[in-house]
C-alpha cells in the first residue's frame, strides 16, 4: 500500500468538537450530501498512519465498487462466485435435514418405528417429541459467532463438517425418540454454523454488484436441500421398515468430505483478515478471489484500504466485538432490525409451509400425494429463488419483502376460509394444497432469498458474524415456538385445527408487515462504508434510498475546509 507521510499533520483539525455540530453536510452535484462525522474521522486518524493517503485509496475503491457493472463483476470475480457457491453448498445439508425432520412426522416408516396409536387409528409422533426434535437443530448457532471470530469462517465450517460425520451416527442407529433427539441436538451444533457462517462469508468475498446474488444463493442452497430431501422421501415412502427413514438420513454422509476439502482450499474472507491485522494476507486473498490479472496491485491496495477505513470507522463508533456490543448504541438499531426481519420470515408464511406435508395429510390428502406435493413445492421454491435475482437487481430489497408479506397474508386468509366448511371436501383440500404451494413460491421469490441478502448488509463489518448469529437465534427461537404451536394446531392428538391455523398466523403477518414498512431501510447499492455512515447519522429508514452521501475523500476534505474557514473568521466581542 502506498504512503504519504507528509499528510498526517493535516488530520489534527478533524478532532475539533467546536465544529462538530456544523459538519453534517457536504455539497455533491448541487445537492446536500451527508458525510463522515468529524469525531469518527479523528478516531480513524489517530489509529492509522498516513491518514489522508488511506482516505484517498479507500474513496477510490469505494467509488470503483459502486461504479462496477454487473457484467464486469461477473468477468472479474468468477473465482469469488465459485468459492462462495461451494462453501454455501454446506447449507444444502441443513435444508435437507430440516425437510427430512419436518416430513418424518408424517412418514410411514418413522411413524411405525416411533409413533403412538391415535384416536383416528393411525400412528402419530407425540407433539412434545415433535417439538423437541424440530427445535434441536438450532442449538449450535450461538457458538458459531464466537468460534468464527477466533479461527475464521473457513476453519469454523470445516470443523462443523467433520463433526457432522460423527453426529449423524446417533439418530441413524437410534432405537427410541430420546436417542434420536440427542443425535439431532449434536447435529444442530453443526447446522448452526452452516446457517450463519455461509451467509457471512458470501457477504465478504464478493463486490457490491454480486453481493445479493451470493447471499441469496444461501436460500437457494437451502431450497435445493429441501428438494433433494423431498425426492428421496418420495422414493422411499412405500417402505415401512426402519430403512425407509434410515436411508434418507444416511444420504447426509455424502456431502461433508468434498465440501470440507473445497473449503480448505478456499481463501479466507479478506474482511476477517483485516479485522485481525493480517493486511498482507487480505491482499493475497483479494487477488485470489479475482481472475488472473483481473485486479491490479493498485486496485487491491485500495480495496484493503477501504476495509481498513471501514473497520476504523466502526472502531471509532464502538470498539467492542462481543455479543453485548451488538445491542449498544447504533449497533443496537442494526441488530434489532436484523432480528425482527428474520423473525418476520419465520412467522409471515413459511411457518405454514414448513409443515406442509403434515398439513396436507391433516386436510385429507393421502400420504403418497402429500409427499409428491411437497416435492413439487420444493422445486417451485428453487425456481422462485432464481427468479428473485432479477427482481433484487431491479427493485431492491424492501419492496420485495413487503410485497411478499402482503401476498402471503392474502393466501393464508383464503386457505383458512377453505377449511371452515366441515367436513372439508376433497376439492377444498386439494385447493388448500395448491395454495400452500403458491405460498411457498411467493416466499421463495420474495422474503426467503431477499432476507438473506439484507441480513448481512445491516450489521457493521466488525459485528457481522455475531449479528447474523443473534438474528438467526431469534429466527430459531421464534421458529421453535411457532413449531410447537403449529404441530399442536395440526396434530390429531393436539388441537386438530387443520388448515384453519392460517388465520392465526395471518395476524402475525400483519404485525410484521407494519413493522418492516416503518423500520426496514433499503440497502440496495450501498457499500459497507456508506451503510455505516447512514446508520451513524441516524438516517430514518424511509430516507436510506434517497440520501446522498459524499465520497469518502470529499467528506474528509470538506471537514478540513470547514475547520479552516472557522479558524479564519474574526472573533466577535460581547458587548
Amino acid at each position: 500500500m502506498s504512503h504519504y507521510p507528509d499528510e498526517k499533520a493535516n488530520v489534527h483539525d478533524l478532532g475539533d468538537k467546536s465544529t462538530h455540530d456544523h459538519l453534517e453536510l457536504a455539497t455533491q452535484g448541487g445537492q446536500d450530501a451527508i458525510r463522515i462525522d468529524s469525531a469518527i474521522a479523528m478516531g480513524v486518524a489517530q489509529n492509522v498512519d498516513d491518514f489522508m493517503n488511506l482516505v484517498r485509496e479507500a474513496s477510490e475503491a469505494n467509488e470503483r465498487e459502486k461504479d462496477l457493472t454487473l457484467w464486469s463483476a461477473f468477468k472479474i470475480y468468477p473465482k469469488a462466485m465459485a468459492w462462495s457457491v461451494i462453501i454455501t453448498m454446506s447449507i444444502v445439508m441443513d435444508g435437507y435435514d430440516a425437510s427430512v425432520m419436518g416430513s418424518f412426522n408424517a412418514y410411514p416408516s418413522f411413524q411405525n418405528k416411533f409413533g403412538l396409536p391415535a384416536a383416528n387409528g393411525t400412528k402419530q409422533i407425540p407433539p412434545s417429541w415433535q417439538n423437541g426434535i424440530s427445535g434441536a437443530n438450532s442449538v449450535g448457532v450461538i457458538f458459531a459467532g464466537v468460534v468464527s471470530e477466533r479461527y475464521g469462517y473457513r476453519w469454523t465450517i470445516i470443523g462443523a463438517l467433520m463433526a457432522t460425520i460423527g453426529f449423524i451416527f446417533i439418530p441413524f442407529f437410534a432405537e427410541n425418540l430420546a436417542t434420536f433427539l440427542v443425535g439431532e441436538l449434536f447435529c444442530g451444533m453443526a447446522w448452526g454454523v452452516f446457517q450463519t457462517m455461509t451467509t457471512a462469508y458470501a457477504a465478504e468475498v464478493c463486490p457490491l454488484p454480486l453481493r445479493h446474488f451470493l447471499t441469496s444463493f444461501v436460500n437457494f442452497a437451502w431450497v435445493l436441500g429441501s428438494f433433494i430431501s423431498a425426492g428421496v422421501l418420495v422414493a422411499f415412502e412405500s417402505r415401512r421398515d426402519v430403512w425407509g427413514y434410515r436411508i434418507p438420513f444416511a444420504i447426509q454422509w455424502a456431502w461433508p468430505i468434498p465440501i470440507a476439502v473445497c473449503t480448505f482450499l478456499a481463501p479466507e474472507s479478506p474482511w476477517w483478515l483485516v479485522r485481525h491485522g493480517h493486511k498482507e494476507r487480505a491482499l493475497h486473498s483479494i487477488k485470489r478471489l479475482a481472475r488472473k490479472n483481473g485486479v491490479t496491485d493498485r486496485e487491491a491496495d485500495a480495496t484493503v484500504a477501504l476495509m481498513v477505513y471501514t473497520d476504523g470507522m466502526e472502531k471509532a463508533v464502538s470498539a467492542g466485538t462481543t455479543y453485548w456490543d451488538c445491542f449498544k448504541g447504533i449497533d443496537g438499531r442494526r441488530t434489532e432490525i436484523a432480528c425482527m426481519l428474520w423473525m418476520a420470515q419465520a412467522l409471515s408464511g413459511p411457518v405454514v409451509a414448513g409443515n406442509s406435508t403434515y398439513m396436507f395429510e391433516a386436510a385429507g390428502i393421502s400420504s403418497s400425494t402429500s409427499f409428491k406435493l411437497g416435492w413439487i413445492q420444493s422445486g417451485i421454491g428453487a425456481i422462485g429463488t432464481i427468479a428473485s435475482w432479477y427482481t433484487l437487481t431491479r427493485y431492491g430489497r424492501k419492496k420485495l419483502i413487503l410485497a411478499g408479506c402482503v401476498s402471503m397474508l392474502i393466501i393464508e386468509i383464503i386457505v383458512g376460509c377453505l377449511a371452515i366448511p366441515q367436513p372439508e371436501s376433497h376439492a377444498n383440500a386439494l385447493a388448500s394444497g395448491a395454495l400452500i404451494i403458491l405460498l411457498v413460491a411467493v416466499a421463495d421469490f420474495t422474503t426467503g432469498p431477499v432476507i438473506y441478502a439484507v441480513i448481512p448488509e445491516l450489521p457493521s463489518t466488525r459485528l457481522r458474524a455475531k449479528t447474523i448469529v443473534l438474528a438467526r437465534n431469534a429466527y430459531n427461537i421464534i421458529g421453535l415456538v411457532a413449531g410447537i404451536l403449529t404441530i399442536r394446531q395440526l396434530n390429531p392428538l393436539g388441537w386438530n385445527w387443520g388448515p384453519k391455523m392460517c388465520f392465526f398466523w395471518a395476524g402475525f403477518n400483519i404485525t410484521f408487515t407494519v413493522y418492516l414498512y416503518f423500520r426496514l431501510p433499503e440497502t440496495k447499492g450501498r457499500t459497507y462504508a456508506e451503510l455505516d455512515i447512514l446508520f451513524e447519522r441516524k438516517i430514518p429508514a424511509r430516507k436510506f434510498a434517497s440520501t446522498k452521501i459524499a465520497t469518502l475523500l470529499e467528506g474528509t476534505e470538506a471537514i478540513q475546509g470547514d475547520r479552516t474557514t472557522t479558524k479564519e473568521q474574526p472573533s466577535v466581542a460581547m458587548v
